[in-house]
C-alpha cells in the first residue's frame, strides 16, 4: 500500500491517511477482502504515532469501508462508504466549486482540474 503524508499540511495526519486509503479503494488498488498493513507497520512507514493510524483505521471502520478485527488486522469490507448519499456529496462538491470560483478559476480551469484529479485517482489503482 502506498501512502504519503505532508506534515506541513493543515489537514490532520489521520485525515490524510483516511483520504489516502479511500483514494486507493476508489482507484481499485485496494479491493474488498484485501488486508491492510498493520497499524504498527503503517505508523513505522510514515514515521507517525501508532495512535494516529489507529484513529484513521477507526474512522474508515465507522464509514463502513474496513472491518477491524483485533489480532487479524483491518480488511477492506466495502468500496462505498456508508451513510453518505449523493445530496451530501453534491453539497461538498458545491462548496469546493465555490472556493474554486472565488479563487479566480474559470469553468475551463475547473473542469481541467477535475479531469486531472480523476486521472490521478484512477492511476492510484494501477499496480506498481
Amino acid at each position: 500500500m502506498f501512502l504519503s503524508i505532508d506534515a506541513d499540511d493543515k489537514i490532520p495526519i489521520y485525515r490524510q491517511v483516511v483520504d489516502g486509503i479511500k483514494a486507493l479503494i476508489a482507484g481499485g488498488a485496494l479491493r474488498e477482502g484485501m488486508v491492510l498493513p498493520s497499524v504498527r507497520q503503517v505508523a513505522g512507514d510514515l514515521g507517525v504515532n501508532l495512535n494516529t493510524i489507529a484513529v484513521a483505521y477507526r474512522q474508515l471502520q465507522d464509514e463502513g469501508l474496513v472491518t477491524v478485527r483485533h489480532g487479524a488486522g483491518a480488511i477492506v469490507s466495502a468500496t462505498r462508504p456508508q451513510g453518505i448519499d449523493q445530496s451530501e456529496l453534491r453539497k461538498l462538491w458545491r462548496t469546493t466549486l465555490t472556493d474554486m470560483v472565488l479563487a479566480g478559476m474559470n469553468d475551463r480551469e475547473i473542469l481541467a482540474a477535475a479531469r486531472e484529479e480523476l486521472a490521478l485517482l484512477r492511476k492510484k489503482g494501477e499496480p506498481r
